[in-house]
């Protein structure tokens, strides 16, 4: 859930409005309709919208660290994080302010602890049906805001050779797959609750989740650190758009196919990384479809995403009932033509009214993420 002004690119865009339409799709079967077969294996597998975002995340941000370090001016943590602060508290404040204030909204389920939501960390040990609980990518890409510029600098204050962080990022791959077979097996296996905990320990878990978020991070590094190579792979984007959209597939397959399993839980959060990975990187190719291509409506999705992503289901959650009650149940045409068309609006009104305002603010007072980006003013 980036800053849409970071790239004007029509393949990004493309894939941001992609990933929170299959969140929305998702959510709806989950949480409207409580139907798998409302909107096919597309609305089963639109978690991985979800997935999406993070390789997303992982890249535009890695790039923006990257990109600042080779500068003369360096990177400013300051400037870093009020920027990403800016970005990202106003409009989550606000909706915590709904789920708070307004039950209906967050469905009448139980909130976790308030201090969970303001410090980033409800998704340790989140439990299934708590209100809000979709912020539990939030709290992990907040997390890895927090931690990547300063590994960043660290490194490069260490004088450390790029290759240590190659090898960093490969672990941290590893490291998560061994950590979601030990806990599959502990947690998952044969228990009467094992998905409860899929869920707890494993789908909610920041170390468990960072396979997407990382294979970001790689092609920002290969962009910045290793420009021949970089060069050499974009030339062939629509070879890369067709290896992402064949790993996609069976990343796709694998989920659909036994969602809670060991293979898709152990390996499936990592193909999803390749995969989206090589989607990403065939947007930023040259002469590529998914570069070029405009889809009529993506880049306002795109640039909304954020502020769908936090509203859509609690304005779902308030609206479902009544049209229900009017005779159109959630699996009639007029409810999900209605109720989709709400979740987009009410994005719209939260980044009209509190994004964009707060993103103006942003530009006039830390314009950029360099150092004297904090000593201009």
């Amino acid at each position: 859930m980036q800053d849409p002004r970071s790239a004007r690119l029509n393949g990004l865009d493309t894939l941001r409005a992609l990933a929170v339409t299959l969140v929305v799709l998702h959510h709806y079967t989950l949480f409207v309709s409580n139907d798998d077969a409302t909107f096919g294996w597309v609305g089963r597998i639109g978690w991985a919208g979800v997935d999406l975002f993070f390789a997303l995340s992982g890249y535009l941000i890695g790039n923006q660290i990257f990109k600042a370090m080779a500068t003369d001016a360096g990177l400013s943590l300051r400037a870093f994080y009020a920027r990403r602060l800016l970005r990202t508290l106003p409009n989550y404040l606000v909706v915590l302010a709904l789920y708070v204030l307004w039950p209906a909204w967050g469905e009448n389920a139980p909130l976790a602890p308030l201090l969970r939501y303001l410090s980033f960390t409800q998704n340790l040990g989140l439990k299934p049906g708590t209100a809000f609980s979709h912020s539990w990518s939030l709290a992990i890409e907040e997390q890895f805001y927090l931690l990547l510029p300063a590994l960043a600098l660290l490194g490069a204050a260490l004088r450390g050779r790029i290759v240590f962080a190659w090898v960093f990022i490969a672990c941290v791959v590893v490291g998560g797959m061994l950590l979601r077979a030990q806990l599959w097996a502990a947690q998952v296996d044969g228990q009467t609750y094992g998905t409860y905990f899929y869920y707890k320990l494993i789908y909610y878990a920041s170390l468990c989740r960072l396979d997407e978020l990382v294979a970001g991070v790689a092609l920002a590094l290969l962009k910045n650190r290793h420009p021949d190579v970089w060069t050499r792979a974009t030339r062939h984007g629509n070879g890369l758009l067709a290896a992402g959209l064949l790993v996609t597939g069976l990343a796709f397959w694998l989920f659909l196919d036994d969602r809670y399993g060991f293979a898709p839980t152990v390996f499936g959060f990592s193909l999803l990384g390749l995969a989206f990975g090589l989607l990403i990187l065939a947007a930023l190719s040259e002469r590529s479809l998914l570069r070029d291509l405009r889809i009529p409506g993506a880049g306002r999705l795109a640039v909304w995403s954020y502020a769908i992503y936090l509203t859509h289901r609690g304005a779902c959650a308030v609206a479902y009932k009544p049209l229900q009650a009017l005779g159109y149940g959630p699996q009639t045409m007029v409810a999900i033509g209605l109720l989709l068309a709400l979740s987009v609006l009410s994005g719209w009104i939260l980044y009209r009214l509190v994004e964009t305002p707060f993103m103006a603010l942003r530009e006039r007072y830390v314009p950029s993420n360099l150092v004297q980006a904090m000593t201009l003013r």
